[in-house]
């Protein structure tokens, strides 16, 4: 589902599902786009698709919160877990511009880690994490690790399933996302190696910024990993 008001991004979802469950979770979709607290979007785009091809399993990341009391310490945190992963000062640099911008992203930008080069083919456009879902035994399984840490929302759910997928493409070694809701002011910085490390405050109430950017490791094939990133199913699963 996408939804918007002209040409701004107001909600989106996505997930794999049985056909015997297409009606309930496509109302959900619909429902969570008209009353969005960004308003009432003037176009709603709700697309039903049969995969042609069985889904990959993929593990989900270990989630972390990291103690962050304003923009100004994420920043500095963001720095230093990219640093981590090898990302350069320079896309560091450029990658904290793109999502602390007030211009929305409509997908998430490619960045390539050392030159802060931006990769994707339609930047207006951006990439689009399409073709996930999680196990439904495991997805009991998440509920349960995630409201130990108080954090069990299916806002936490969606962006920890994409991130996991986002986290297996060959090619990427890490992500960093701002959600652009105003009142969603939780952000993180991902990869295979760091987990899915949540970071608060990362942006100040009430700001429209926001944007999501996954480095890749120069050299890489781009078009793979797009095809892997908008078009290979995976679902993921919690190990025991």
């Amino acid at each position: 589902m996408r939804a918007s008001s002209g040409r701004a991004h107001v909600s989106g979802a996505e997930t794999l599902t049985k056909e015997e469950d297409i009606i309930t979770v496509a109302s959900s979709f619909l429902l969570r786009a008209l009353c969005h607290k960004k308003g009432a979007p003037s176009e709603i785009v709700l697309t039903v698709e049969k995969l042609k091809e069985g889904p990959s399993p993929v593990t989900l990341l270990p989630v972390k919160t990291l103690d962050c009391t304003s923009p100004g310490r994420a920043k500095i945190i963001i720095k230093e877990l990219l640093k981590k992963e090898g990302v350069s000062e320079t896309s560091i640099k450029k990658a904290l511009s793109l999502v602390y911008s007030s211009k929305t992203m409509r997908g998430a930008s490619l960045m390539d880690m050392k030159t802060g080069r931006r990769l994707e083919p339609d930047r207006s456009r951006g990439i689009r994490v399409s073709r996930l879902g999680i196990e439904e035994t495991s997805e009991e399984r998440l509920s349960e690790m995630l409201e130990k840490l108080g954090i069990n929302t299916t806002r936490v759910k969606e962006a920890l399933i994409l991130a996991s997928k986002v986290a297996s493409c060959p090619g990427i070694v890490a992500e960093l996302c701002i959600s652009d809701d105003p009142d969603y002011t939780t952000g993180y910085v991902a990869s295979k190696r760091l987990g899915y490390q949540r970071i608060p405050n990362i942006k100040k109430r009430g700001s429209l910024s926001g944007g999501r950017v996954f480095f890749v490791k120069t050299g890489s094939d781009i078009g793979r990993i797009i095809r892997y990133l908008e078009k290979k199913p995976v679902v993921v699963s919690v190990e025991r």
